[in-house]
């Protein structure tokens, strides 16, 4: 008997521990998809427009193990202040094409695993979420990415479930917080102008999945609402929304006479014969407008670029503000401002980088005459 109860002592030490499964939490994403996600995560991949963004306004772009094509692009143009801060995406492996197009078998041969994909737009382009969480059995998470006007409420919902994903709770907070404070010192310096001396304002060229020409805009531009400008093309619609990306008739923006027009930048990539730039210097129409003729044309830089730039998007109507409202920011230089932002956000200041392959025409007047 004693030797018995010995042979099965030993044979106990000897078998193998039965697998045990990793501690793992339930997170609600933005499709109400209940998702269990591991205890710790300390790989992931960004899938879709803006999230690798978001993930560096977290300070956890080290997490992402691979990115997508548009990150290895080598292009005379960009826009993306989280890529200029971070040149090793370039370098990274790719897991699939731009705007969510993953590639699953990619994703499966990544070296080391991804322990969840963090996904933008997943309702509107790309991969399925839930055939590519069947298909690669890793956790997919559905982020909305927001805006910073009607949508602002989604933004930081993204942002705290991302901090949560990747352990990132406290900067989630303090992105939101700064984010708060920028559109609140905005609001503190030109809340009280009466609405009879605001002036007029345009923005044209606005990109939207590509460059576009002048008549391209954004009837929410947020910089425009934060610094209390009269955007002449703001409208709500038949549905009381915000719209987003339209264009606007050439004749609409003769009409208006706006006092001042704005350049968004991106256009510049339809190349010196095309363009809002172009068209502004050449169209016999534009140059009857009174802010063209009296040289109140200004160069912003890109509102889209892989989606809302959320930097820009703030240095811009600091730079607005400066210009239309001066005595209100004179305690302001746009561009230091800019780098005051990126820094915050995406680690580095990359204004004059940027500015640079824009031809440093970003905050300055455009010559159009």
């Amino acid at each position: 008997m004693r030797l018995c109860i010995q042979l099965l002592a030993c044979l106990l030490v000897l078998s193998p521990a039965a697998p045990t499964r990793a501690a793992s939490r339930a997170i609600v994403d933005a499709a109400q998809r209940t998702v269990e996600v591991p205890e710790t995560v300390e790989r992931v991949i960004c899938s879709g427009s803006g999230c690798l963004r978001l993930l560096t306004y977290l300070n956890a772009q080290s997490l992402a193990v691979a990115v997508d094509d548009i990150e290895s692009r080598r292009r005379s143009f960009d826009a993306r202040p989280y890529a200029l801060a971070n040149p090793q995406f370039r370098t990274m492996p790719i897991f699939g094409e731009f705007r969510g197009h993953d590639n699953p078998e990619l994703i499966m041969t990544l070296e080391p695993q991804p322990q969840v994909i963090l996904k933008t737009y997943a309702s509107s382009m790309g991969y399925d979420p839930v055939e590519l969480q069947a298909k690669t059995h890793i956790p997919v998470v559905v982020l909305n990415y927001g805006n910073l006007g009607e949508l602002r409420p989604q933004l930081y919902h993204t942002l705290r479930t991302m901090g949560e994903v990747v352990g990132r709770q406290q900067r989630a907070e303090a992105v939101i917080a700064f984010i708060e404070e920028q559109i609140a010192d905005l609001a503190r310096r030109t809340g009280d102008i009466p609405e009879n001396e605001r002036p007029s304002v345009f923005v044209g060229g606005v990109a939207f999945k590509g460059p576009h020409g002048y008549q391209s805009t954004e009837p929410a531009y947020p910089p425009f609402s934060f610094v209390n400008a009269r955007n002449l093309a703001y409208d709500k619609g038949i549905t009381g929304k915000e719209l987003t990306h339209s264009d606007v008739s050439k004749e609409k923006i003769i009409e208006w006479n706006p006092d001042y027009l704005f350049l968004d930048l991106a256009t510049l990539q339809l190349g010196d014969s095309a363009g809002g730039l172009f068209e502004l210097r050449t169209d016999p129409a534009y140059r009857t407008l009174s802010a063209v003729r009296d040289g109140k044309v200004y160069g912003l830089l890109p509102y889209n670029w892989y989606t809302k730039n959320y930097g820009s998007i703030l240095a811009n109507a600091f730079f607005i503000g400066k210009l239309i409202y001066p005595e209100r920011f004179a305690d302001v230089d746009p561009a230091v401002k800019a780098d005051e932002i990126y820094s915050f956000l995406v680690g580095k200041p990359v204004f004059n980088e940027m500015n640079d392959m824009f031809h440093g025409l970003a905050y300055t007047p455009l010559e159009v005459n």
